[in-house]
């Protein structure tokens, strides 16, 4: 996760114009059009942009990873392209250009839950363009009834048998097919928090930005759904290049996923484990070696990152819909936590749960009202490095009064206009990065989402 970044400027239209005109054009010819049963392919455009805004806070100190106890500002803007065609019958071919601009709160320092899932894919105040997603997905037919797929980003409508077997190959991101939710999943439109959008104790292997290369493959039977996959993580933890030895350094992940029903009403549970192998740092090594050397640099574990180590983790999803219009979800996940976080946030074990409302109950079927609560901890090891003042990636104060660290989130995204969604969100933090000598911290945000 990109970190250290300063400036300030706003995104400029001309990012969005940049991408439409692609779309625009690529687009000009299709000759399927939205709620057409099939689509040979596809031209689609999303355009998000968050501004927050944290008051000041109480801190008893602050050390060289803490969230800044003044006032500050955050925002990031995004413009994604998703661009797709079946080059053969089962086939089909996305490329996802984007561009990034943001500036995060403390350097994306100072806590486990970003208050912006969004802020990791952005690299700074200057407009990027770079090819966020690259992939391949067949789907074999097995029979067992047909299903309609719709049209959405990344995914052509279409008629598929229930029983299949899809391959996923390519650069993309675990989480494009790993720990779905239908009510917590995307930062661009549910809930804004990191830990909304997948378990925080969910280390899986990516580049600093959330891709990677790699293969997913999923067997749908009745039911049931089983889902493997092997991923390419970063060379160095949390940064962008990443390590291209798939065979010997990767993200192992697995999951079971059974449909249900309850009450009448439509649910799902899904089981997930996954299994690191990569060069990253015992906590334990740099605790002895921060004892042993009291005047060196306190990022211990940049002394001790030497040989591969096995970092793991079991969680559980479960989506549930209550009535028409509301929804239950709740996750949670626990990890080894012996060693230094991967590529995602300094957390060891992590629950979330809330609820989604629709606004049919008063005329705004389009509106949403969501409520989410967050609890977020560490390890033994990684505790006892950070009271000693180690400092790891993301976090560390100089010192450690342990607390969990727990994250309130309520939003409502209303319905401006056709394909336009303006969201008003609130979060408040108690004991960011684990640490009951400061905060708590509010954060107030507006969110700005269109696509075409």
């Amino acid at each position: 996760m990109h970190s250290g970044i300063s400036g300030h400027r706003p995104v400029t239209s001309t990012i969005i114009r940049y991408l439409a005109q692609v779309v625009l054009a690529l687009g000009a010819s299709h000759t399927a059009l939205a709620g057409d049963d099939y689509e040979e392919w596809t031209a689609r455009f999303q355009t998000t942009y968050v501004r927050q805004v944290k008051p000041a806070m109480n801190a008893a100190y602050s050390g060289p990873n803490s969230l800044q106890a003044d006032k500050e500002f955050s925002y990031t803007g995004t413009a994604t392209a998703y661009l797709g065609f079946r080059p053969w019958r089962g086939g089909e071919l996305y490329l996802n250009p984007e561009v990034t601009q943001g500036r995060p709160f403390s350097g994306l320092a100072g806590s486990s839950g970003f208050t912006n899932g969004e802020l990791t894919r952005t690299a700074g105040s200057t407009p990027k363009l770079y090819r966020q997603r690259l992939f391949l997905r067949q789907t074999w037919g097995q029979g067992g009834g047909s299903e309609q797929l719709e049209a959405d980003l990344n995914q052509m409508a279409g008629t598929v048998d229930k029983n299949r077997v899809v391959l996923t190959v390519g650069n993309f991101s675990s989480l494009d097919v790993f720990d779905d939710n239908a009510y917590a999943k995307d930062p661009r439109v549910h809930f804004m928090n990191a830990g909304f959008m997948a378990p925080l104790a969910y280390d899986y292997a990516a580049d600093a930005r959330g891709f990677g290369w790699g293969f997913a493959l999923e067997w749908y039977r009745d039911d049931w759904v089983l889902r493997l996959g092997r991923m390419t993580g970063p060379k160095k933890p949390n940064m962008l290049p990443i390590d291209y030895q798939i065979g010997k350094h990767y993200g192992d992940q697995v999951e079971l996923e059974h449909a249900h029903e309850l009450w009448a009403r439509p649910g799902r549970v899904r089981l997930l484990a996954w299994r690191n192998r990569a060069n990253i740092a015992s906590f334990r090594n740099a605790l002895d070696y921060l004892k042993a050397n009291p005047d060196a640099d306190p990022q211990t574990i940049l002394a001790v990152r030497n040989g591969e180590k096995i970092k793991y983790g079991l969680g559980v999803n479960i989506e549930q819909a209550l009535t028409d219009n509301l929804g239950f979800f709740l996750r949670a996940m626990k990890a080894n936590g012996h060693t230094e976080t991967y590529a995602f946030t300094e957390t060891d074990a992590s629950i979330g749960t809330g609820l989604s409302l629709k606004g049919g109950g008063w005329g705004r079927g389009m509106d949403t009202l969501g409520i989410g609560f967050l609890r977020n901890s560490i390890s033994k090891e990684r505790r006892h490095y950070l009271e000693a003042g180690g400092i790891s990636f993301f976090i560390g104060d100089g010192a450690l009064n342990y607390r969990p660290e727990q994250i309130f989130e309520t939003y409502y995204s209303l319905k401006a206009w056709k394909n336009t969604f303006v969201t008003a969100d609130y979060q408040r933090m108690w004991n960011p990065a684990y640490n009951a000598d400061r905060g708590p911290a509010d954060f107030y945000a507006v969110r700005v989402h269109a696509e075409f």
